[in-house]
């Protein structure tokens, strides 16, 4: 009864539950299979006997890796198979498979694998285990020719420890964690809380509860005109306004709209879960809130990319930060870029109904330990630290907003517009990912211009039991599926406009970390408490203005372990005793690199050399912050371990181990060194542009080769903000979906 009473606050898919028996998908041999697992033995070499039973439980936990546990290495593969690069995947298992061999080990691992015993040569499963860190260190330098081991070097070493950090078992226990100091805040909601109605009940329909029959009356029955059934495999649906996505420029756009009265139909392929449903929960959180799982990457494996994928998108799982857009970026847009509402008035106003909308707040009652650092760091050098606007109440501690807000104090559009849009008639559909938008020939005399006509959109159910796909008919389509699926969904659909898919801007990251012990110190708390961004300090000289922001990250324990340098198990496991008090710091740029997505999933981007001078500004900013603030040890995240003990070092040897610092390049990079860069902001693929030279939507969102189709998203900004994007992107959204009110009513009249 009180393992009953626990689990209701959790939603099943939120909570992680071992695999039960076989079911593995990803084509391992045995011999793949049996080396993966001495790989994992290496990474995470299991300790020592322990001197005490109390050390029991930490020893039980490394040992999971050993091999002597196959499920583990099985889910290590099933990770790296479902989300690692197809061919970085295939090299991946023929490198497994020459490891298998002793002429194959000779061949990948060089003199190392000699003994002076018969047959002289050893495979790599019966290397010792020094031998074996020294072969996986050595991989990780290597680059050209030999490549594809460093890429081995790091898919093994990534899935492994997030793995190992992220599973739980059925009691959503990880002894790992416990041994670390690790801990989530488990209270539970009251009942009368987890019995209140979800704010979205009245509109939302959950198509994995639906089948081809039900699905026609739960959209009848909230509105939703469906024309009779045929056979041509296909429910169509007929509304005023269809809109793909459910984040910061679709959750806008649907509450403008159906407040005008249209009849509104928002299409998510994310599922919807409230804060109730909330675990805090690394692993599954991820998997089930991010798209792809949280483990998407750019085609060369350099960036981590972060996007929201549920009700709510990026809004759902950002850090809170509502950062109005900086006038300079606004009189650029207006003056360079031509596009002349960014410098109105009516921006303006939006801007400042967007912050009222979703109640923002200027200051913070108490700041987690992350936030502590920066603040006193900057303040003892001298530097400028501002707080950090929330879409939450002054007193919002919650440090795993990342992972769904547990609290419900963050005001994503899933609490806010989307409410808004459901009371006045709009419904959402989850589970449903549009296909392609449908066009017919533009014979209207007075649009010329424009040949094609937008009539609504073909999407298909997500993993629910509805066969048939829709067929959306609307007068208005509005995409919002993000900077990253807009200009994919458009491409697919026949538009060929240059800038679809282009100017793609990153806000590339770089992070570093600083150690404090409890003892004696002065900043309270663990990293992983509080609110995660509540102060930011802009990096600014003379010549070139801000070079970069220094803000505070969202960093599990799964995903620290699997992204932070490895150069030996014992430093693994040194890392991960101090996680808890290793407060992270990182240098955030405004690009000028900029990348591609035309294909789904197939993200392109080069750093330029401006951002590259920019980042590694903000790199030694950010350390000489964290040694301000009594950091005992600072780091990098370049691959060798780049790290520096502080205390009674010299001043000239503190600038030297600055001056060594700077922005490496990333897995694929030709150097010895290298990093993995993130992104958890993404602009400009489809930007606004004053003629279709030079963009894929005019100012009023709407796409240059079809007239009915908007855009509604951060694809359409001109160029990166430099600033948490959330606002701006919100009230472009505004603008926009206002503009398509009064062009409808125009019409009408």
């Amino acid at each position: 009864m009180e393992e009953d009473r626990r689990s209701r606050g959790y939603h099943p898919l939120l909570r992680s539950k071992k695999r039960q028996g076989g079911g593995y998908s990803h084509g391992f041999s045995q011999s793949q299979i049996q080396t993966l697992a001495v790989i994992c033995q290496t990474l995470l070499p299991p300790p020592p006997p322990p001197e005490t039973t109390a050390e029991q439980k930490a020893v039980d936990s490394f040992n999971v890796a050993t091999g002597s546990q196959p499920p583990f290495t099985d889910e290590v593969a099933e990770m790296i198979v479902k989300n690692g690069r197809s061919e970085a995947v295939k090299v991946f298992k023929i490198i497994l498979t020459i490891l298998s061999y002793r002429f194959g080990t000779l061949l990948l691992c060089g003199s190392l694998c000699l003994d002076k015993n018969w047959p002289f040569v050893l495979t790599f499963s019966e290397l010792p285990l020094h031998k074996r860190e020294e072969i996986l260190r050595m991989w990780s330098r290597q680059s050209g020719f030999f490549l594809p081991l460093r890429i081995t070097f790091f898919l093994a070493k990534f899935y492994t420890l997030f793995s190992f950090f992220s599973q739980r078992d059925e009691n959503m226990k990880n002894p790992a964690l416990e041994a670390i100091g690790y801990s989530i805040d488990t209270t539970e909601l009251s009942k009368d809380d987890q019995e209140k109605p979800r704010p979205l009940e009245r509109g939302i329909i959950e198509t994995k509860n639906e089948s081809d029959v039900t699905i026609r009356q739960s959209l009848t029955q909230k509105g939703v005109h469906v024309a009779r059934e045929d056979n041509d495999n296909m429910h169509r649906i007929r509304c005023d306004v269809v809109i793909v996505g459910s984040g910061s420029g679709g959750g806008v756009a649907a509450a403008n709209l159906a407040k005008a009265g249209l009849k509104v139909l928002v299409l998510e392929k994310g599922k919807y879960y409230t804060a109730r449903d909330y675990s805090g929960l690394e692993g599954p959180s991820m998997l089930e809130l991010y798209e792809k799982g949280a483990l998407m990457t750019t085609v060369d494996g350099k960036f981590m990319v972060l996007a929201g994928s549920t009700v709510g998108g990026g809004t759902a799982v950002n850090w809170s930060a509502s950062i109005r857009t900086p006038d300079h970026v606004l009189q650029e847009w207006s003056e360079e870029s031509k596009i002349k509402f960014f410098g109105s008035q009516e921006y303006q106003l939006a801007m400042d109904e967007v912050t009222r909308r979703l109640g923002v707040t200027e200051r913070c009652v108490k700041e987690g330990l992350q936030n502590q650092v920066l603040r006193e760091g900057c303040e003892r050098l001298g530097l400028k630290v501002a707080s950090v606007p929330r879409n939450s109440p002054e007193d919002h501690y919650c440090g795993s907003c990342g992972y769904g807000c547990r609290e419900g104090g963050k005001n994503g559009t899933d609490k806010t517009w989307l409410v808004d849009a459901v009371e006045n008639g709009a419904v959402i559909l989850t589970g449903v990912k549009a296909e392609r938008f449908v066009f017919t020939d533009n014979t209207g005399s007075e649009r010329k211009r424009k040949k094609k006509r937008c009539v609504g959109v073909i999407a298909s159910s997500v993993g629910g039991k509805i066969e048939k796909k829709f067929m959306i008919e609307a007068r208005v389509t509005v995409s919002s599926a993000g900077s990253l699926l807009t200009p994919p969904l458009m491409r697919s659909s026949g538009l060929e406009n240059r800038n679809i898919g282009r100017n793609l801007k990153l806000h590339p990251v770089l992070m570093t970390w600083g150690y404090f012990p409890e003892n004696g110190s002065e900043f309270s708390g663990k990293m992983y408490e509080g609110g995660i961004i509540t102060s930011v300090h802009h990096v600014h000289d003379a010549e070139s203005g801000c070079r970069a922001i220094l803000e505070t990250p969202l960093a599990g324990p799964a995903s620290y372990a699997g992204l932070s340098p490895w150069v030996s198990g014992a430093d693994l496991k040194e890392r991960m005793m101090k996680y808890g008090r290793t407060a992270h710091l990182f240098a955030l740029v405004r690009d000028y690199g900029s990348g591609e997505v035309m294909k789904e999933n197939e993200v392109t981007y080069r750093t330029s050399k401006k951002d590259r001078e920019n980042l590694k500004v903000g790199l030694r900013q950010a350390l000489r912050v964290l040694v301000a603030a009594g950091a005992v040890e600072i780091g990098t995240y370049r691959s060798d371990g780049q790290r520096i003990k502080c205390e009674g070092i010299t001043r000239e040897a503190m600038e030297e181990f600055l001056d060594s610092v700077d922005a490496v390049g990333g897995v694929s990079t030709k150097g010895e060194y290298w990093t993995t860069y993130f992104s958890a902001h993404q602009m400009g693929s489809c930007r606004m542009g004053l003629t279709a030279e030079e963009g894929a939507v005019d100012e009023k969102g709407e796409s240059w080769e079809a007239e009915g189709l908007f855009v509604g998203d951060g694809s359409v900004l001109p160029s990166a903000v430099g600033v948490n994007p959330m606002i701006t992107i919100q009230s472009t959204a505004y603008c926009i979906s206002t503009r398509i009110v009064a062009s409808l009513t125009e019409s009408k009249n």
